[in-house]
């Protein structure tokens, strides 16, 4: 790369660096914590001063459903609403570098045309009315960026709202931020060369994870209760993880994708999913059920023709929840939990297991072999990809560690020979025997529950640790699982990392070198306060009945405190 030409890549970043920050209203700049020992910086939102009493109650709320009930019945306005989450929309991304794309003063338009019609006609616009939704990067806004991170795509501005976001539009929510992203999204992490390194609000030392790492770090400190993320092997499950909230991966083809910009474009064999992060499970559904109400396949040619399912919700076919069986993946195989992990998953034994539910243990089949398919098929180009959207000159990030030596690069970044189409085909005929394999597997699990019905649904790691400081980000297998298998998956926060509950335990025998370094990794000091959270995974398609799972899981959790 010759001198000129890194040099014109640098100064288009520094010219949209500028012009996001003239996007932030000159009073909504705070002073940042000068204690450069506090790592967990989630009350500065509380105490910087610049949200009213009324905008810190307004922005508290965690559950959604309780928000759109105060718009809809105009205790609360859509301009007040949208302005005290913009407000802390810029307060999260000053502490953590979480957004992207900010445009507050057409979100505030949005809000005063809804305040005018519930005013005029008595009634909401749909179902989302005055919500102000955060979007990640990916999900193109009428007149907007979406750069993805890459510097060649900085000055696109897209000419039509991503399918997903016309159907939330239509439904009455806002717009105002978009969320950073880790440069090829194919990174556990959430750092590029355009807009830089997203931290979690909990240990500014520590990623709140990716590629949706910016939406979970806004919606953990109370920017935004309600987000858009995607998810292709972990991007949404991880960072909700991570972060303390909650993040729902449906199975492919049932929420628009259609629109969005995306890394790998054109893969549909293991397909990107789009789906939504909350801050309550209420948030989850509402999302869901606006989506699915909304007849998405006549605006996305690839979603089924599913609306949402009532009697799924209503678990007619899981005996009406009344006594479920749970099947609990302590242990893959591949990557040894670490103790938070593993107390999470008693916390949510015990808890089911006192409601009355069944809970018994699930032997993984085929993991690493599923694992692997889905890694071959993401690299099956060769690169090429990746190559395409680096026109600009930029270089491509070979590691998300702060100090990284940017000429070193690891075995999976190095240039390899595309897949022949005939090679890849191969691919995805093991894919669909392995699928088959597994949810035979899942059928004969009838023989082992007290229900006369197979398992109703899994709980598992969402990874093999909470947050982990930059750059250490070790796997996805916990989650990529379920994306191979297309299972809908949902992660439930259930704790937080307890230095005196949560004690280092004896190394047991490694199975390779990222599962030694999973348990040299632990430190209960280091960790201590970190959220930890666990997945309810369902079967293929039955994303209303996940959902309804995992209230039943939630609602015995808070029985059993």
């Amino acid at each position: 790369m010759d001198k000129d030409n890194r040099t014109t890549w640098q100064e288009t970043v520094a010219n949209k660096r500028l012009r996001q920050q003239s996007c932030i209203p000159k009073e909504w700049v705070i002073s940042l914590p000068l204690d450069k020992e506090c790592k967990d910086i989630r009350n500065t939102v509380l105490t910087c001063g610049l949200l009213s009493p009324r905008e810190l109650e307004i922005t508290s709320v965690s559950d959604v459903g309780l928000l759109l009930d105060k718009l809809a019945s105009a205790e609360w306005s859509a301009v007040e609403v949208t302005t005290a989450f913009s407000k802390r929309a810029i307060i999260a991304h000053q502490l953590t570098n979480c957004l992207t794309e900010i445009f507050i003063e057409e979100a505030l338009e949005r809000a005063s045309q809804l305040d005018d019609f519930l005013r005029q006609n008595g009634r909401v616009v749909g179902p989302l009315h005055g919500l102000p939704i955060s979007l990640k990067d990916q999900f193109c806004v009428s007149g907007h960026e979406s750069s993805m991170g890459y510097v060649s795509w900085l000055h696109k501005l897209a000419k039509n709202d991503s399918a997903v976001v016309k159907l939330l539009r239509a439904s009455g929510a806002i717009f105002y931020v978009k969320t950073n992203i880790p440069q090829t999204l194919m990174w556990g992490e959430t750092f590029n060369n355009v807009f830089g390194r997203t931290l979690n609000p909990y240990n500014l030392s520590f990623t709140p994870g990716g590629s949706s790492g910016g939406e979970a770090a806004l919606l953990a400190l109370h920017g935004s209760v309600l987000g858009v993320g995607t998810d292709i092997g972990g991007s949404i499950r991880n960072p909700a993880h991570f972060c303390g909230i909650y993040g729902f991966k449906p199975s492919a083809n049932r929420v628009p994708t259609y629109g969005i910009v995306n890394s790998l474009d054109g893969q549909d064999a293991i397909a990107s999913v789009a789906g939504p992060m909350s801050t309550s499970l209420s948030g989850i559904k509402v999302f869901m059920q606006a989506i699915l109400s909304a007849r998405p396949w006549r605006i996305d040619p690839n979603v089924i023709n599913k609306p949402w399912d009532t009697d799924g919700y209503a678990l007619k076919q899981y005996g009406e929840g009344r006594k479920l069986c749970f099947g609990v993946v302590w242990d893959d195989g591949i990557i040894k939990p670490q103790p938070p992990v593993m107390r999470a998953l008693h916390t949510a034994k015990t808890a089911l297991e006192k409601a009355g539910h069944s809970v018994i243990d699930w032997t993984p089949h085929k993991h690493a072999e599923l694992i692997a398919n889905a890694r071959a098929v993401f690299l099956a180009d060769g690169g090429a990809d990746y190559a395409d959207a680096l026109t600009s000159g930029e270089p491509l990030i070979h590691s998300m560690k702060p100090d990284a030596d940017p000429n070193q690069v690891p075995e999976f970044r190095r240039p390899r020979d595309p897949l022949t189409a005939y090679q890849l085909w191969q691919l995805h005929k093991q894919r669909r025997e392995l699928r088959k394999e597994y949810f035979e597997v899942w059928e004969r699990s009838i023989d082992s529950t007290d229900t006369g019905r197979p398992v109703d649904a899994l709980i598992c790691p969402v990874s093999p640790y909470a947050a982990v400081p930059h750059g250490e980000k070790k796997s996805a297998v916990y989650t990529i699982i379920w994306n191979t298998l297309d299972c809908p998956s949902l992660v439930l926060p259930i704790t937080e990392v307890n230095a005196e509950l949560d004690v280092s335990v004896p190394a047991h025998e490694f199975r390779g070198a990222d599962d030694e370094a999973v348990y040299k990794l632990y430190d209960p000091q280091l960790f201590h306060g970190l959220p930890v959270g666990v997945q309810i995974v369902g079967y293929r398609g039955e994303e209303e009945a996940t959902i309804a799972i995992a209230e039943l899981v939630e609602a015995a959790l808070k029985a059993s405190i």
